[in-house]
């Protein structure tokens, strides 16, 4: 039997293997899938450490910093789909290498960046970083989909999340206590010429050794991951047009779908990307940077936390009931968090983490049913709509630099998660029509 991938984040055009009926039957496959989940959550959660880190460095504002998030997230504008094509062309396992590969590139490029200290190197390694981890999740994300029945997939997708999640929740840990702090008593702001030079090509050795450990590590994965290129049974791919999804923007609730993507993603990396600054507010905790930075593990945490929790949730609740629920929670948490300070601020904030737990792979799970074969197709948009992550953190930033508040600025996230919960109460019904067969050729 052939059967159609349910995509999730990441995947962006058909893709299709001979499976036996209800699935693929192969748990080492599993520990290899939620691997790559582990990683690629792990690699983008550093964002949210060294954003704090280039502004200082660069005297940045807050726009210019969230170009960091920009840069990163266009890869999945700009590869989603030819990255898609390209997993078609050599396959999964072969695909896992190649994004891995480019992974390792991008950490490198971090060693010229630091030594001309230049700001705009950084992000070109940062989208080319990026440009691995989009090419991952087109390997990953159908793959998980189809370990298993398609009557659990809304529990399986949280389920893989959980561990992407686990990746954002160690990564910062260790990043901040690499990475975060400086020399003591002196900022960038206080230098110039020569002196401001070196001191930013001396403070950027921590990001720099950082991401060669992480080149390393990736090489390893890599070449390990290449020794099963041949592991994966009965596996076809069509070849349907890279942009034949977007015609699935006429059904209106993909089209609902695909928005709430876009703002979803755009809401959490906002979020966590003021994390640092935000905390660091006298009026909140006035603590330093490496002491803030250690905190975002919460943030991921919590979204760790209620993956594992929704797994199991969404296999006896309606998702669309959750995904309003959880939606408002995080628009109540918003407004205390701005309203209030000290802990209460800060926690807060911390905990809109475990309210975004199970909201990615629920809407797009939502916004998927019943597309049958055209599924892939439809992970292309979604692939696109990612970009989310790039646009509403400098729309973010751009809002805390022109009211002058970070309190402020978080007006934003919430009006995403506001339409957010209208989608999960649109979506609380499943879907019109019948199922659609694969069609083999």
């Amino acid at each position: 039997m052939v059967i159609a991938t349910q995509p999730t984040e990441g995947e962006a055009n058909t893709s299709t293997l001979e499976l036996p009926e209800g699935g693929v039957d192969a748990p080492n496959l599993r520990y290899f899938v939620m691997a790559l989940f582990f990683i690629f959550g792990g690699i983008t959660s550093l964002n949210d450490v060294i954003i704090p880190k280039l502004k200082e460095l660069f005297t940045l504002n807050y726009t210019q910093a969230m170009l960091v998030q920009f840069c990163f997230f266009t890869a999945y504008l700009v590869i989603g789909i030819p990255g898609a094509q390209l997993v078609k062309k050599i396959g999964y396992m072969r695909g896992a290498v190649a994004g891995l590969l480019t992974m390792m590139v991008g950490c490198l490029l971090f060693i010229p960046a630091s030594a001309t200290a230049t700001y705009g190197l950084f992000l070109f390694a940062l989208f080319v970083l990026a440009s691995g981890v989009v090419v991952v999740q087109v390997v990953s994300n159908p793959l998980i989909s189809l370990l298993g029945p398609p009557k659990t997939v809304h529990s399986r997708l949280t389920f893989a999340q959980a561990f992407n999640s686990l990746g954002t929740t160690i990564f910062p840990r260790v990043g901040s206590a690499l990475i975060l702090g400086g020399l003591a008593g002196v900022t960038a702001a206080q230098l110039s010429g020569v002196a401001l030079d070196q001191y930013r090509t001396a403070e950027t050795r921590a990001i720099v050794h950082t991401y060669i450990g992480l080149a390393v590590a990736l090489a390893v994965i890599a070449a390990v991951v290449w020794s099963f290129r041949n592991k994966l049974p009965g596996e076809t791919h069509d070849h349907s047009s890279p942009l034949a999804g977007f015609s699935l923007l006429r059904r209106p609730r993909f089209g609902f779908g695909a928005l709430c993507i876009f703002l979803y993603v755009g809401a959490e990396v906002s979020i966590g990307s003021l994390i640092v600054n935000y905390l660091m507010q006298q009026d909140v905790l006035g603590i330093t940077d490496a002491d803030a930075g250690k905190m975002i593990m919460y943030y991921w945490g919590g979204a760790m936390v209620g993956r594992f929790i929704g797994s199991y949730l969404l296999r006896v609740m309606s998702p669309g009931k959750i995904l309003a629920t959880v939606a408002a929670g995080a628009i109540v948490l918003i407004a205390i968090s701005a309203n209030t300070t000290g802990t209460t601020s800060a926690y807060s904030l911390l905990a809109i983490g475990l309210m975004n737990s199970i909201m990615f792979p629920t809407i797009f799970s939502l916004a998927c049913e019943k597309l049958g074969p055209r599924a892939a197709d439809g992970s292309g948009i979604i692939n696109i709509a990612i970009f989310g992550g790039a646009v509403v953190p400098v729309l973010t930033g751009l809002l805390a630099d022109k009211s002058g508040s970070l309190q402020f600025a978080l007006l934003l996230p919430a009006l995403c998660y506001a339409i957010i919960a209208g989608f999960g109460i649109y979506a609380r019904r499943p879907a019109e029509g019948p199922v659609m067969k694969a069609v083999t050729t």
